[in-house]
């Protein structure tokens, strides 16, 4: 599996004020992606896609008030809400050894220690202290996995492989 130039990191909640503002949610509430790069790739909802310079970003405690070049009324910003929003791998550091980007995670086939398939990592939730991989396979049960080593011990990234090791329900009754 080739590395993406793109890494999707979050998406526009709300326009925000008059002036052409947008809010945007990070998938994950620690991600640094808005702090270090200066134009980010939105595709909205209708496909379309374009890259935008980064004008001024302000931290909230939910998400980021952003300015960007060319979007100036409410009407622009607006259009832009629901938009996946990207950075470019080559404005980021490169994650340390043992560590992922989040977005490399998604589409990663997903196999349980004796390599059956489990199904896809679709979404990635940020809703507690680690990630919850989301795993979807047609037929089957939506599973959801902390993003830990206990519950995830291997990542491979070339092979677009990860090996889960799902709860066990069964041992909670």
């Amino acid at each position: 599996m080739t590395s993406r130039p793109l890494l999707e990191f979050g998406y526009v909640a709300r326009a925000h004020g008059i002036r052409g503002e947008i809010a945007i949610r990070t998938f994950d509430a620690a991600s640094e992606a808005l702090d270090v790069v200066e134009r980010l790739s939105v595709r909205t909802r209708a496909g379309e896609e374009r890259v935008l310079r980064i004008e001024d970003v302000r931290p909230t405690p939910k998400e980021n008030i952003v300015a960007l070049e060319g979007v100036d009324t409410r009407e622009a910003a607006e259009a832009l809400v629901g938009a996946a929003v990207f950075a470019y791998r080559e404005d980021l550091e490169p994650p340390q050894e043992g560590e992922f980007f989040q977005g490399d995670l998604v589409g990663l086939t997903a196999v349980d220690e004796a390599g059956q398939a489990l199904g896809t990592v679709e979404e990635i939730w940020n809703t507690g202290e680690v990630p919850n991989l989301v795993i979807r396979s047609a037929g089957q049960a939506e599973l959801i996995v902390p993003f830990a080593d206990e519950f995830v011990p291997s990542v491979d990234l070339p092979q677009g492989k990860i090996v889960i090791r799902p709860l066990d329900y069964e041992d909670e009754r």
